[in-house]
This record gives C-alpha cells, sequence and structure tokens, in this order.
C-alpha cells in the first residue's frame, strides 16, 4: 500500500470519530423562561376577580432525584429587571419578595404549586407535577385578584396591590434550596375580563377569598431548610449539618442541609479533601442552609466525610457518609464484563467460570472413557489372534548316537 494510501485509512477514521463527538456534544442550558396565559388567552389576569392562569416553562435545570424542585407563586418582586430579589443574590420573603400565602397540601386553593424534580423523594408532595428531563414543566396557578394580603419579614400583615406595583409568576428552588439556575419572574398585568374559578379548589367550593391565609401553615419558601413554614428569627448557634443519606449513591445528587450559620454568609461544601465541592451557598435569614452535591459516578464506595465551611463565621460542622454503588450501575457493569469476555477473559461465549469449570471436567472425564474403551479393545483383537493361531509341533528328542558312530570317531 502506497504511504498516503496507508495514512488515508487512520484520517479517515479519526475524522469520523470526531464527527460523532461534535454530533452527541450537549448543548449548553438555555436561560430558564415562563410562559404564562390567562384571561383573553394572554398573560393577563382579571382586575374583576380570580383568574386561573397557564404556566409552563422551559429550559430549567432538572436534577434526576435531586432534593425538592421549584415553587411556582404568585406575587411581586422588589427588582424585576435588576434581580436583586432572588434568594441566589441575597433577596429574603417578605422583604424582597411577596407572594399570595396558601397552605401546604397538594389540594390547596391553587395560589403555590410545587414541580417537583423527577425520581425525587419529595416527589409524592408534589401539586404541580415535575421537572421533565429536558426542562420543560407545566401546571396551573390561581390568582385571587389584583390585591393579596401576606406578611414582611417581621410577620406583620401587608397588602399588595398589583394595580400600583409590578406582580407576576415567581419560580425560586424549593425546600430552601438556593438554585439562581432555576430563578425567574415573568409580569403578568390586570384588565378588565372574565374571572375563572381558581384551579385546586374542590367541586362546589367556593373560591379562597382575598386576604390573608387563615391557616398557621402557609409557605414561605426558603424558610428553615424545609420551605414550609417561616418560624421567628433565632439567636444563631453552633451550626449543625444533615445529610440524606439515602442519596449517598455514587451518581447520583446528594441533598444536605446545614443550620446555625451566619444569615447571609457564604459556604462551600466539600466532600473529603475536595474531591468534590459546590458553593459558594448564601445562608438564609435563620442562617439556614440547603445544597446539593452531584457526586460522580467514579466515587470511591465507602466512608467519606462531608464539610461545609462559613466564610464569615468560620465555622465547620461536618458529618460523615457512606456512599454506596448504584445497584442499577452494578448491573450494567456486570452485563458489559459478560458481552467482553470472548475478548478480553478467555471464557469462550461468554460462559462464567463456574459453567467452563463444569465443561473441562466433563471433557476429563470424556477423554478418560474413550482411552479406556481403547485400550479394551486392542486387549480384545490380541487375545482373539492368539486363539486363531496353529499349535506348534512338539520338539523331538536329540537321538543318541549309535555305536559304529562312536567307534568311527575313536
Amino acid at each position: 500500500m502506497r504511504p498516503a494510501g496507508r495514512l488515508a485509512a487512520p484520517l479517515t477514521a479519526t475524522a469520523l470519530a470526531l464527527g460523532a463527538l461534535i454530533a452527541v456534544a450537549p448543548a449548553a442550558q438555555a436561560a430558564p423562561q415562563v410562559s404564562v396565559t390567562g384571561a383573553d388567552g394572554q398573560a393577563q389576569a382579571s382586575a374583576d376577580g380570580p383568574t386561573t392562569l397557564q404556566v409552563s416553562g422551559h429550559g430549567f435545570q432538572s436534577v434526576p432525584h435531586g432534593y425538592g424542585g421549584i415553587y411556582v407563586l404568585f406575587g411581586w418582586v422588589s427588582d424585576p429587571s435588576g434581580g436583586s430579589w432572588r434568594p441566589s443574590r441575597g433577596g429574603s420573603t417578605g422583604s424582597d419578595y411577596r407572594y399570595v400565602p396558601d397552605t401546604q397540601e397538594a389540594d390547596n386553593a391553587g395560589h403555590f404549586r410545587f414541580v417537583a424534580f423527577p425520581g425525587s423523594d419529595t416527589e409524592a408532595q408534589a401539586n404541580g407535577g415535575t421537572i421533565a428531563a429536558d426542562g420543560t414543566w407545566s401546571t396551573t396557578l390561581a390568582v385571587p385578584g389584583p390585591r393579596f394580603a401576606t406578611t414582611d419579614r417581621d410577620g406583620a400583615p401587608v397588602d399588595v396591590d398589583c394595580t400600583q406595583v409590578q406582580c407576576g409568576v415567581i419560580t425560586i428552588g424549593a425546600h430552601g434550596v438556593v438554585n439562581a439556575a432555576n430563578e425567574t419572574f415573568t409580569p403578568v398585568a390586570f384588565g378588565p375580563g372574565a374571572s375563572t374559578t381558581p384551579s385546586g379548589v374542590g367541586p362546589g367550593a367556593e373560591p379562597a377569598p382575598e386576604g390573608p391565609s387563615p391557616s398557621p401553615a402557609a409557605i414561605v419558601p426558603g424558610g428553615a431548610g424545609q420551605g414550609l413554614t417561616d418560624p421567628a428569627p433565632t439567636a444563631p448557634g453552633p451550626a449543625t449539618l444533615g445529610v440524606d443519606r439515602t442519596t449517598a449513591v455514587a451518581g447520583h445528587v446528594l441533598a444536605f442541609t446545614v443550620q446555625g450559620m451566619t444569615p447571609g454568609e457564604q459556604v462551600v461544601a466539600t466532600l473529603d479533601d475536595g474531591a468534590v465541592a459546590v458553593g459558594p451557598l448564601t445562608a438564609g435569614g435563620h442562617g439556614e442552609v440547603a445544597g446539593l452535591m452531584e457526586l460522580p459516578s467514579t466515587l470511591r464506595v465507602g466512608a467519606h466525610l462531608l464539610t461545609v465551611v462559613g466564610a464569615s463565621s468560620g465555622q465547620r460542622p461536618q458529618a460523615e457518609l457512606t456512599v454506596r454503588r448504584d445497584p442499577a450501575d452494578a448491573t450494567a457493569a456486570e452485563a458489559q464484563a459478560a458481552a467482553a469476555a470472548p475478548a478480553g477473559s478467555g471464557l469462550p461465549g461468554g460462559y462464567t467460570p463456574a459453567e467452563t469449570a463444569v465443561a473441562v471436567a466433563a471433557l476429563v472425564l470424556l477423554a478418560v472413557v474413550a482411552a479406556s474403551a481403547a485400550t479394551a479393545i486392542r486387549r480384545a483383537r490380541a487375545a482373539r489372534r492368539h486363539r486363531r493361531s496353529p499349535a506348534a509341533p512338539p520338539a523331538q528328542a536329540e537321538a543318541a548316537p549309535s555305536t559304529q558312530a562312536l567307534e568311527a570317531r575313536a
């Protein structure tokens, strides 16, 4: 083959391989966007009564088996264009953003929706569906009207008039997990139009009245690390670190929470000596932090140490955990090893070592039986030949010399 021909083959193979890599390279995640459809088919709610909005999102971060998801709320934010209201930038509920309160029940008045990550431990609590793997989701959201009552950061009642301030649909990380990738605000206008009954209200029931929720379990996203209630501030104490050990699986997302950090400080979480890290995360108004750490699929199985360090307080709460191998990954590895056995392991046909040992023993036994049979056949043939041959004539005795012979010799 010519030198040019010898070079053409590997170059062509390399080009094909690079083309395949380019074809499967994942696209960068788009910025999250929310679409709202209400009165008159527009992002508009009725100024005369309650409205049910159809809300959908795309470009959102979806974390399979991750802790939490997103909250979908209707309310007001202090800085719609600048984004300083966002929890990831230090914004807090009651002061930087306010929303229509509702209970945490799945069959609530429809003012609050929890959209979970797929396969999350909290997916059963979701009343707004899940975020698909491609970052899309869809739900409904009830708006009581252009005015609603809520509370400020200190728990004092406050009224929000959406005809005087810009209101809209808010999405933030659920269960106290601050997630900048899923924080959005989509403006909604108010105008004259027919009212629609909010979703989430049982058949025959009246729509939830405007005003503060009578239930003391009003949801306050980002509070207390659970996204359920917002207790009164307490003096910070020694920080504690909790780990959801059911999520300590290689190749999955580890969920953890911290209590007792300095409110507003940045914290960083590391596994062992920095093998895996996440942060900086921002502590909430009560010193709470909830985070997610993606564990590599190649992470060593066994004991590990998780450490969270506060930038201003210097606190270093730690927790030991045991990382397990995903059973699905183990099964896939075994299948791959079995498929590769004929080429590399010397086991023909992909048989297991036990099956190969049985086959070898059977072959040895067959060889012994065959050898024994051959020996018996040879002996039988020799015996038949011996029986068929004529008997040898008896040997004649040598005659005694005569007297004449003796005399002649003398």
